[in-house]
């Protein structure tokens, strides 16, 4: 029976400042529902990225078969994180406001078949990228977009303003001082001198057209760049008009490329570095690449 146990074994880890899985009550109810589906689940509450990964830690050290990660890609990114290249899968209750990788991966975004999806879903291997030894699940970039995350986040402490107004402003101001950055990048052994107000690098191909944002697969061991030469604020709105009718890799000026790996160097002394949403200081150069089948997720059959 002991053996069973550990077979069947779930630890549930859930962002305490996400949504609905915040108050002790959700977590009884969350501990509930498992057991409906015939599953015991161990469900734990965690303040800060710091104390999910500890966890995460702790619990594959248990010997845990399953770790689910309640709430948004960040909360996913951090559990991930500890997961990649061990035997120990993936569970992911989407709790977030985008939840772009559960969106890929087709796991429902209700709680309850979120969870049923956990139990009885079906375990696929993923890519996942990696930057300087930082995983990340969906994207990471330079630029523009985090200048605009640490913004945002300054508004939020500052000044006690909610996500999507502090958003807003950030994304005024960073439009306005509208800052390059001169970098030369070496892909698959070629040199590309790039001056540019953005970067974004995917794990795997985004789809372009009325599904922008999404990816319709995972696994092809491929991270795709994306980097606009010398763009005008103008040229910006052009390349968003591009995007929406699927042809952003026709666009002028605009480089889409796809690599298993790249390097990414610059004068600077450090890069801020966006993955999935969370912004970190990075010294240069910085060392991408994808880390094929690395993580185990359990997804709808």
């Amino acid at each position: 029976m002991q053996e069973e146990s550990k077979l069947e074994s779930v630890v549930v880890l859930i962002n305490a400042g996400a949504g609905t899985g915040s108050d002790a009550g959700r977590v009884a109810a969350l501990a509930q529902h498992f057991r409906q589906h015939g599953r015991q689940a161990e469900v734990l509450l965690a303040h800060s990225g710091a104390e999910l990964i500890e966890r995460a830690r702790q619990a594959v050290a248990d010997g845990v078969t399953t770790v689910v990660a309640g709430g948004g890609d960040g909360t996913i990114n951090a559990v991930a994180s500890v997961l990649v290249g061990s035997s120990t899968r993936l569970g992911v209750l989407p709790l977030g406001t985008l939840n772009h990788f559960a969106k890929d991966m087709h796991i429902p975004l209700e709680l309850e078949h979120a969870i049923a999806n956990v139990v009885h879903g079906q375990v696929v291997t993923v890519d996942v990228g990696e930057v300087n030894g930082r995983i990340f699940l969906n994207n990471s970039s330079l630029g523009i977009y985090p200048d605009i995350v640490r913004d945002r986040e300054q508004q939020q402490r500052r000044f006690g303003r909610s996500k999507w107004p502090a958003f807003g402003r950030a994304v005024f101001a960073a439009l306005r001082r509208f800052p390059f950055l001169s970098l030369e990048l070496t892909i698959d052994g070629v040199q590309h001198t790039r001056r540019t107000p953005f970067i974004f690098i995917g794990n795997n191909e985004y789809q372009q057209g009325l599904s922008t944002g999404r990816r319709s697969r995972l696994d092809s061991g491929r991270l795709c760049l994306y980097v606009a030469q010398r763009p005008t604020r103008l040229a910006l709105l052009g390349y968003a008009l591009h995007l929406l009718f699927g042809q952003l890799a026709q666009a002028r000026d605009f480089d889409v490329l796809q690599t298993a790996a790249l390097t990414i160097a610059t004068r600077r002394r450090h890069l801020r570095v966006a993955t999935d949403g969370e912004v970190t200081r990075m010294k240069p150069p910085l060392l991408y690449r994808s880390l094929p089948a690395a993580l185990q997720v359990i997804v709808p059959r």
